[in-house]
């Protein structure tokens, strides 16, 4: 029998945990192997991912996952562009998705969250860094919430046998560059 797709009836979007790890771990995993829109080749373990949540959330920055009846649809979360300081206003997005929510908006509601979230603690300048520039939904979501292209790397990455671009898009959040960063 096969399952119906996840409506946005019940959906909330809240602050990962560290028992949401498995199900981040997976959705990232799948992504990993199977999509472009990550140019890592391995799967990180999920102690790796672990590390990697406790690095945002120790600059204070949202980890964030989508919930429906107690599984994980979804998980996005912001992190400073570069690690040189000075980069701390400019916050790159990263959102992904479980296959079955793909296409269902809750990318949207993710990303809205994520950052409403960034903004209130400071973040100026959003950033996305979308691998592969035929990833066209990711294109799409960003562009839906008010981002704008900032230029492509043509050729930037090899996975699955082809060269890769990476699309860079940004969107101002809460004053952007206008005035000085409390």
């Amino acid at each position: 029998m096969n399952q119906s797709p996840p409506s946005l009836v019940g959906i909330r979007v809240r602050n990962s945990q560290p028992e949401d790890l498995p199900a981040i771990t997976a959705i990232y995993a799948e992504a990993v192997l199977h999509g472009t829109g990550t140019f890592e080749l391995d799967p990180p373990t999920e102690a790796e991912m672990a590390r990697r949540r406790d690095e945002v959330l120790s600059r204070h920055l949202p980890y964030l996952v989508a919930e429906q009846n107690g599984q994980v649809l979804g998980y996005a979360y912001g992190n400073y562009f570069r690690p040189r300081l000075a980069y701390r206003y400019c916050i790159e997005d990263s959102v992904y998705l479980a296959p079955q929510a793909r296409g269902l908006g809750v990318g949207r509601l993710l990303l809205a969250e994520l950052m409403a979230r960034c903004s209130q603690v400071g973040g100026r300048q959003m950033l996305a860094v979308i691998g592969d520039s035929a990833n066209t939904a990711s294109i799409a979501l960003h562009r839906a919430v008010g981002f704008e292209d900032a230029g492509i790397i043509r050729s930037a990455g090899w996975k699955f046998n082809r060269w890769l671009d990476v699309v860079l898009m940004q969107r101002p959040l809460g004053a952007g560059d206008q005035g000085d960063p409390a």
